[in-house]
């Protein structure tokens, strides 16, 4: 019997973010955890490396490209739609919840255990999946940050917003602030900028 798994990831480019917004860049839920997976990579290398840390880089890179697995089922929903109040957003991860389930059964049963703690988020563990939402709202912001650039004002709520939860997760993630003072600034800079020597 022929597994739907990967029918299901490969249709990540096809789900577009940011649905209920003017996008000058569109971006679609593959580019989205593509980047994601990098961000979080390079967070668990600076944690390792310049804080004491001691997690799997690669692991944290493996969770981050299937966080937003639940969107090859129902789309993504926009953070102002799913976090309305508390009972919608209770609902809302109900639904990942049961989209993530239904992608772990489309693997062939001997792979659903290696996949259960990657896919079902409830299942990460907490240091991979803080790290991996911190990445999450990194890349979120550079996106808003860009939209920004490009005379997108539709973005400027967006930016106020994810300050807010970066400062909180400067607090107990001292990578987060490395990566926004060593990498966040040239994140937006023009190919002719990034060619100078």
């Amino acid at each position: 019997m022929q597994s739907t798994f990967l029918a299901w990831m490969f249709r990540m480019p096809l789900i577009k973010r940011w649905a209920l917004m003017f996008c000058v860049k569109p971006e679609n839920v593959a580019e989205h955890s593509h980047q994601v997976a990098i961000v979080a990579h390079l967070l668990a290398v600076i944690k390792n490396k310049k804080f004491g840390g001691n997690v799997n880089a690669d692991r944290v890179a493996t969770i981050a490209l299937y966080h937003e697995a639940s969107e090859t089922r129902y789309g993504d929903i926009v953070s102002p739609t799913k976090y309305a109040n508390k009972e919608i957003a209770r609902e809302f991860k109900k639904i990942e919840y049961l989209a993530e389930k239904e992608c772990l059964a489309s693997l062939p049963e001997e792979f659903q255990e290696i996949f259960s703690d990657i896919i079902v988020q409830d299942n990460v563990e907490i240091q991979y999946k803080t790290i991996v939402k911190a990445a999450d709202i990194l890349v979120a912001y550079i996106k808003a940050i860009d939209e920004l650039n490009h005379q997108n004002p539709e973005f400027a709520h967006v930016k106020e917003r994810l300050e807010l939860k970066l400062n909180e997760f400067k607090q107990d993630m001292p990578e987060v602030e490395y990566f926004i003072e060593i990498f966040l600034k040239a994140c937006s800079a023009t190919v002719d900028k990034l060619s100078q020597r």
